[in-house]
């Protein structure tokens, strides 16, 4: 939980943060639901890239690093970590070269949006420099440190939002607001507040690398491994951890392609363009919101679970897992309640000078459950050593999407779009908890689970710990097992001690 708050912190400044200067981009002069179209477009075939080069790095590098550490081998871990930073920082250079030599063809043939380009060249070097970032944060992660990774991306969105702003209203001055060029302006900011990122991060480990040299030195285990086993293992984890970020970045890469595609022939390219700019610059931004919170408690189960599972010790998998679930839950449900009922007034409040897409928010609120649930227990299998198992249930619900938008879309207009996001995550989620739940032989009663059972499970745990801590006390209860045939007395005890 120390882990969980701490990133749980940072994706708090990184939201709030990121919702100020994006409140500022849509209520600027000349920007508005169009630039946010412009800008949204390139994010979305940049996250893409990303998926390839370093969306799954972290958490594999993490998971690999968790697990060589807890046997005592620190030199192996720090021997996956080199190895990492030399693969992934290749495809991160071959991604940005792609973006960049290609800006053009994509804008114009793939998005359909040419005023997208600018935007293309300016996010290019991202792509690298976050290949590098991710390695590093995996490497901090895996040794339970995720204060670095946290700080990092504090310090990269506050800076991107000071650079946003001033970038933005120089541009806005010399050019007469032009649109095309703030948006341009916009994403230049956030590769140089990346740039920051990174040299955030090198010069934190070069500042730790006298100890981090020490555990190497002083590892008792170690067993050598070829640099192709070494980069197989690697491969193993972060190829299924990066498809599943490659297919949850294409549900809105689909958006981005077929939204205007279609509706243009109706309603005409400008709507068109301006309905997808509410979609993808304002509603998906507030959906997002507590997917960004919930990220924190599935980063930090993959090296907790992976951990315990390398030591074989099942039994405190089996409750970080399910209070995880809990917590995620406790998270999701108030989010999609809220957004469903004030969408006009959240709206209107943060966006005063744009307030439109009140009935995108409030339809598209009820993914937020699905998703955070999917993001958790594909933390859990991931932590399992289960990685293949979110691959297909992302590709499934990419399926779904792709299909329900070709079908919904011309029928229901911008809706359409949003309905087939909400089934292909409700598919995601099922298929991944229909695994978890038979590889852990659960039989689940969803509301006893998520209301009370986990909840009095996790506290009376915590009251057993401080029974058996208590000196002047003899612990009635000597085992999590031995609850179950407990006497009367020791019930009593133990709810009298949790209320």
């Amino acid at each position: 939980m120390h882990g969980v708050i701490v990133l749980m912190f940072s994706q708090v400044v990184v939201k709030v943060v990121g919702l100020i200067y994006k409140l500022y981009l849509t209520n600027k002069e000349g920007f508005g639901d169009k630039g946010n179209a412009i800008y949204s477009s390139a994010f979305q075939i940049y996250a893409m890239f990303l998926t390839i080069s370093s969306i799954g790095v972290p958490n594999a590098i993490s998971k690999l690093v968790s697990a060589k550490l807890a046997i005592g081998d620190s030199k192996g871990a720090y021997r996956i970590f080199k190895i990492a930073i030399t693969i992934f920082g290749f495809l991160g250079f071959i991604g940005s070269s792609i973006l960049f030599f290609g800006a053009e063809y994509i804008a114009n043939k793939y998005l359909q949006i040419p005023e997208a380009k600018l935007t293309i060249l300016a996010l290019s070097p991202s792509v690298f420099l976050v290949s590098i970032e991710s390695v590093f944060k995996g490497y901090f992660n895996g040794r339970e440190n995720l204060t670095v990774g946290a700080n990092s991306q504090s310090l990269e969105q506050i800076f991107k939002a000071l650079l946003t702003v001033i970038t933005v209203e120089q541009i806005a001055f010399l050019s007469n607001n032009n649109t095309i060029l703030m948006a341009g302006g916009a994403t230049l900011a956030t590769t140089a507040a990346t740039s920051i990122s990174v040299i955030y991060m090198y010069k934190y480990y070069q500042k730790n690398k006298k100890e981090v040299w020490q555990e190497v030195i002083s590892s008792k285990v170690y067993k050598k491994e070829s640099i192709l086993k070494v980069v197989k293992n690697i491969l193993e984890v972060s190829v299924p951890i990066a498809l599943c970020g490659f297919f949850s970045t294409t549900i809105k890469t689909i958006d981005a392609t077929t939204i205007v595609r279609i509706l243009k022939n109706s309603i005409g390219e400008e709507t068109a363009t301006m309905q997808y700019g509410i979609l993808s610059g304002k509603v998906d931004t507030l959906i997002t919101l507590p997917f960004s919170f919930n990220i924190a408690i599935a980063t930090a189960l993959i090296p907790s679970i992976s951990s315990a599972i390398a030591r074989g010790d099942i039994f405190n998998a089996k409750r970080k897992i399910k209070f995880s679930i809990l917590a995620t839950t406790l998270i999701g449900i108030p989010c999609t309640i809220i957004m469903s009922i004030f969408s006009k007034q959240i709206l209107e409040l943060l966006f005063p000078n744009a307030s439109l897409g009140a009935e995108m928010l409030k339809l598209s609120s009820w993914s937020i459950i699905f998703v955070v649930l999917t993001q958790t227990i594909s933390g859990i299998l991931q932590g399992l050593g289960k990685v293949n198992i979110p691959v297909i249930a992302f590709a499934i619900g990419t399926i779904i999407k792709f299909i329900f938008n070709i079908v919904l879309i011309p029928k229901v207009g911008i809706n359409g779009a949003i309905i087939s996001s909400i089934l292909s995550h409700i598919t995601s989620f099922v298929v991944c908890f229909m695994v978890v739940k038979k590889k852990l032989n659960w039989h689940i009663n969803i509301n006893k689970f998520v209301i009370k059972h986990t909840l009095y499970d996790f506290l009376r745990t915590k009251v057993l710990q401080d029974i058996k801590n208590t000196k002047h006390e003899k612990p009635l209860i000597p085992t999590h097992t031995a609850y179950t045939n407990n006497v009367s007395l020791g019930k009593q005890r133990i709810n009298k001690k949790i209320k």
